[in-house]
């Protein structure tokens, strides 16, 4: 009786005690959050609060979702919860500058209506004859409006930087003008060598999205006058009326990015290989004391990104680079936080010995690089090839930098040189994907990014630059990433040593062809047959060999993979359980020592 008693008060005393946290966390505790996510997404960011604070006037967002006509899809509706309390943290943070208004569109309502006035994206994917909607469209004191057609969840990661922008855009910002001058086809049109129509890069169209955008051609004659930033990327050919325009910009306080490079293979001719090494040529860099290597490429083994051979198989290309964070410069607003930036045939970027200027590296290769003729490189197609001739200088070097400082008398710079251009192609950094009948590009990497935050770095204004460099969350195995560049220097070693054994035997074989006599018979010594039988074993020994060193890696990667399976699958619920465990004998040990106590009271006074 006494037992069942005591079971009886402490589950009493828990639902009291769970009752009560509940209301103290609802009313005294609302304002109080903790997150303990590594990237902290589910809290503002400094871009964001900032982009909130410079609001000057209030503004309305419509979060649309079609929470009636959505049953059943739990995906959605999850995601859907998720961007709502993103929402409700703006309009918290806030303290009434932006007022949250939740719809549900139910079909055949006023709330659809205005969701489709607004020009939200209705998805077909309910019941029949039915939409869904889920975007948000917003509005300031002026009737200027934005909107977000449709949350796509393959963009969670860019949630927070695509609403703190949206809000951005509504606060009225003065515009920054953007004068872009290349020889590259950024903005699009007919493809001379399919004939087929091609959209602008993304690159660009996000400048457009984000900025007043220009571009120039190589045959202009001066840099228009309200330009705030001027984008160089890729340049060839420009005349010396518009250098004279340019240099006069960039030493009178104007700001610049310089895309350099020393073979931009992403031309339709040097994919082909239909061409030597396709430079840029821009000279003021360096009349300015700013050397771009032109005639040599880096090479990079431990940076180097998987690719297709040409005869269909799986390599890494130690000319294809992936930069991730340890190899940029985290303290740099242009920088900071971003995850991956790829390029390709880059170039190291160097000062005169005698320069004023500054340079701040903001990429670096590692110290396992090496500079090569550019000429070579434009012309091995063979990415095999250029690892087995690769051979570090033990050097890094830098591929993209802030440059500033003086040139002379009155005359000062301040720019980003990039010594590569193909990190602007779309093919190295987003995925196009169809949704809904929409082109839809989905960024693998923060190409678009570096290049968004320089300029609005230099232009003066950084409210989304901490947003942005949030956007991607891609975690790297950074342990099997060094095991397979291990054993990948292992296998060219093994493999050399097998095409250096094939070399020897042909010319034996050739030896042995010249002693071939008038009736054709092939007459082979025993000396040389046991030589040929020598090498057939050694042939066989190193193929062995060459398939453990396959093993051993994928089995070092495997081993790996279960430990980590093992501490998320089975030790992780293991130490909670026993966490329970423990708190429950504790407060068990703990209630009957207090009615241990309450019965020897008891007795005393009977």
């Amino acid at each position: 009786m006494n037992k069942s008693f005591s079971l009886t008060l402490a589950s009493v005393v828990l639902a009291a005690l769970f009752f009560a946290l509940v209301v103290i966390n609802n009313q005294a505790l609302d304002s109080v959050r903790v997150d303990l996510t590594e990237n902290q997404v589910y809290s503002l960011s400094d871009g964001s609060k900032q982009v909130i604070d410079e609001l000057d006037e209030p503004i309305n967002l419509y979060f649309f979702f079609s929470d009636s006509t959505s049953k059943g899809m739990t995906g959605l509706r999850n995601y859907a919860n998720r961007v709502e309390s993103l929402l409700r943290e703006y309009a918290k943070y806030s303290q009434d500058k932006i007022r949250l208004h939740v719809i549900d569109p139910v079909p055949f309502s006023e709330a659809e209506d205005q969701a489709a006035q607004y020009g939200l994206t209705g998805a077909a994917i309910g019941q029949i004859g039915e939409s869904i909607y889920f975007g948000l469209a917003g509005t300031n004191a002026v009737d200027d409006q934005q909107v977000i057609g449709f949350f796509d969840p393959q963009k969670e990661t860019f949630l927070e930087y695509d609403i703190s922008q949206l809000v951005y855009q509504l606060s009225d910002p003065e515009p920054v003008n953007v004068a872009v001058l290349t020889s590259i086809g950024v903005d699009g049109g007919q493809n001379p060598m399919t004939g087929q129509f091609e959209q602008p890069m993304v690159f660009y169209t996000q400048l457009q999205q984000l900025f007043d955008v220009t571009k120039i051609d190589t045959d202009a004659t001066e840099v228009p006058v309200d330009t705030d930033v001027l984008l160089v990327a890729h340049p060839k050919g420009i005349n010396d009326t518009l250098l004279s325009s340019i240099e006069r910009f960039a030493t009178g306080d104007g700001r610049m990015i310089v895309f350099a490079d020393p073979h931009y293979e992403s031309d339709a001719m040097a994919m082909m290989g239909g061409m030597g090494a396709n430079a840029s040529a821009f000279p003021l860099l360096e009349s300015w004391g700013i050397s771009v290597t032109t005639d040599s490429v880096l090479l990079d083994a431990s940076a180097g990104l998987e690719v297709r051979t040409p005869q269909g198989g799986v390599a890494r290309h130690v000319g294809i680079l992936g930069f991730n964070a340890t190899m940029m410069d985290g303290d740099d607003v242009v920088t900071a936080n971003l995850d991956s930036v790829n390029a390709a045939s880059v170039g190291a970027i160097t000062l005169a010995q005698n320069s004023e200027l500054a340079l701040q590296p903001l990429i670096r290769t590692t110290q396992n690089s090496q500079l090569v003729p550019s000429a070579v490189y434009a012309m091995t197609q063979d990415p095999q090839a250029l690892a087995r001739d690769f051979e570090s200088d033990d050097k890094q070097h830098v591929v993209a930098a802030r440059i500033s400082g003086n040139v002379g008398e009155q005359a000062s710079l301040n720019m980003i040189v990039i010594a590569d251009a193909d990190l602007l192609a779309d093919r190295f950094w987003v995925q196009q994907s169809n949704f809904f009948g929409q082109s839809v590009f989905t960024p693998f990497a923060n190409n678009g990014d570096l290049l968004t935050n320089a300029t609005e770095n230099l232009a003066g204004s950084d409210a989304l630059i901490s947003v942005r460099s949030r956007g991607t969350f891609a975690r790297p195995f950074e342990r099997v990433q060094a095991l397979e560049v291990a054993a990948e220097a292992k296998f060219r070693e093994q493999e050399e040593l097998l095409q250096q054994q094939l070399a020897e035997t042909e010319a034996q074989l050739a030896e042995l062809q010249s002693q071939q006599g008038d009736t054709g018979a092939l007459v082979v010594s025993p000396e040389q047959q046991a030589a040929i039988d020598n090498f057939v074993q050694q042939r066989i020994d190193i193929r062995k060999a060459l398939r453990d060193v396959r093993y051993q890696l994928d089995r070092d990667i495997d081993t790996l993979g279960n430990w980590l399976k093992f501490i998320n699958i089975a030790v992780a619920p293991m130490l909670l359980a026993f966490l329970l465990w423990g708190l429950f004998r504790l407060f068990r040990v703990t209630a009957k020592g207090r009615y241990q106590h309450s019965s020897a009271t008891q007795q005393k006074g009977v």
